[in-house]
């Protein structure tokens, strides 16, 4: 069995340029039933897990194209730019595809925080080997002050 080697795109906005890379992308890509792959978001510089979102064909070629990470939101049914009401965008340093094509990996800068709840990455809370669940860090803004008054699960 020949083995396609893991592509990387180093620079989304050149590399989006190509047509044959992003097709080839395309096509490693294993994309789920409803044509979503879920994608692994982390911070380039701390190597911290900030999300976990799923993006169809449209976000990934989107986000490709302009270096920001889009995403499709399932519960909306539709394309979202991650950070378009916060303003805490993801800007694309590098993306990979997991050796399956099961996943992508996107490493990013984030602007401000990732996590809609306050927090610099979704991952804060930290669940103990006793199964005790605590909040393992402090907020990098007031979620109120950018979205209004969410109903934000703790």
């Amino acid at each position: 069995m020949t083995m396609t080697p893991k592509p990387k795109i180093q620079n989304p906005k050149s590399a989006a340029g190509s047509l044959a890379q992003l097709q080839a992308f395309l096509k490693i890509a294993r994309w789920d039933e409803h044509g979503l792959i879920p994608a692994v978001i982390q911070d380039a510089r701390s190597k911290r897990v900030l999300t976990l979102c799923y993006l169809n064909r449209a976000a990934l070629r989107r986000s490709l194209r302009e270096g920001k990470v889009y995403l499709f939101r399932r519960s909306q049914g539709r394309l979202m730019l991650k950070g378009e009401t916060s303003g805490h965008l993801q800007l694309i340093k590098r993306v990979e595809v997991d050796c399956e094509g099961k996943s992508l990996l996107f490493l990013v800068q984030q602007r401000v925080a990732a996590c809609h709840a306050g927090y610099f990455s979704c991952y804060f809370r930290r669940l103990s080997p006793r199964g005790v669940l605590s909040v393992g860090e402090r907020k990098v803004f007031d979620p109120t002050r950018v979205y209004g008054n969410p109903s934000i699960r703790r």
